[in-house]
């Protein structure tokens, strides 16, 4: 089958198929999702089969398992259906005589100043422009920006596939700090590295996220056990709210806790050396265009990128 002949014979219904078929297990469940006959389905996953001249699932004792390719394809099916989710939703929102949709994935550091900022310009340029803002890890994103849901994201590479199909383009420095809660008995001690917070309570973010990472190894380096003494918890909401209401401590964005700090309701706690991150930055797939409000998306992150950029060096200037 040459690929002007798939390209020609596959349809959408194929697509739909094959997604259903990986998520459901057995034709006959993908066929109940898709309000169809199990025979229908049967014989349309024989079609798509043959259209691709290959084998995409094995037929096994609890259903039907993906082969090397047919998990190739049902990837590429999930993106290409996304990408027409997002086309009719563009498309709807244009004829209604709006200004189209963007869809923006950020990181927690990112989201509340830097990428906030961002959108409220855009916004401001484009009044009626619909945009989705989801904050989450930087997995998590890129899991969603490979499926196409997103136009873009700012965050940082998480897996060692990541460069192969994403570009990225370093916008700026993630600062972390370790916060307790305003009068927390550690701060009458001097708590100066983490020695002095190894038996404390820990609010810990999950061990797959980067922050917790960097933590880990600031301890390791140290020389220091690991705190046990812990709580380990995925959402930043939450771990704020132990901080504000427990004697636990964390570390979190700086940019996540400014708002606490000039309140008074949280503290930094002067840990030496500073626990860095990566920078983060604009991360876009590979050998995709991006589309007229994405693109002006991307010009606003990278002014501001700039202006950051001057504004930290006429500080270090200053002091």
């Amino acid at each position: 089958m040459t690929e002007s002949n798939i390209t020609a014979n596959l349809k959408v219904r194929h697509l739909s198929l094959i997604v259903a078929l990986a998520d459901h297990g057995t034709t006959h469940r993908a066929a109940d999702a898709l309000n169809m006959t199990q025979s229908t389905a049967s014989k349309m996953l024989r079609d798509v089969e043959h259209i691709l001249a290959a084998t995409l699932f094995e037929r096994v004792p609890r259903g039907l398992k993906l082969t090397p390719l047919g998990a190739f394809a049902v990837s590429n099916a999930r993106l290409q259906l996304s990408r027409l989710h997002r086309f009719s939703e563009d498309f709807q929102a244009l004829q209604a005589g709006g200004y189209g949709t963007l869809s923006i994935g950020a990181i927690t550091g990112a989201a509340p100043d830097f990428v906030a900022q961002a959108v409220a310009e855009i916004k401001q340029r484009r009044p009626q422009l619909t945009v989705y803002f989801h904050g989450e890890t930087s997995d998590a994103i890129l899991d969603q920006l490979e499926a196409g849901r997103l136009d873009l994201a700012v965050g940082r590479f998480s897996a060692a596939r990541h460069p192969l199909i994403f570009s990225f383009e370093s916008l700026a420095e993630e600062r972390l700090v370790v916060v307790s809660r305003t009068g927390h008995p550690i701060m009458h001690k001097s708590a100066s590295n983490l020695a002095d917070l190894a038996r404390c309570i820990w609010a810990l973010q999950p061990l797959s996220n980067p922050s917790r990472k960097v933590l880990d190894e600031a301890f390791d380096r140290a020389g220091v056990d690991r705190p046990i003494d812990t709580i380990e918890c995925s959402s930043i909401l939450l771990i704020l709210n132990l901080v504000q209401f427990s004697d636990a401590v964390a570390l979190l964005p700086d940019a996540i806790v400014s708002a606490h700090r000039r309140a008074g309701i949280f503290q930094a706690l002067p840990i030496r050396p500073e626990i860095r991150l990566p920078g983060f930055g604009l991360v876009t797939r590979r050998r995709e265009a991006l589309g007229e409000a994405a693109h002006e998306f991307r010009e606003i992150l990278r002014d501001l990128a700039t202006r950051r950029t001057q504004t930290h060096d006429l500080n270090e200037l200053g002091s």
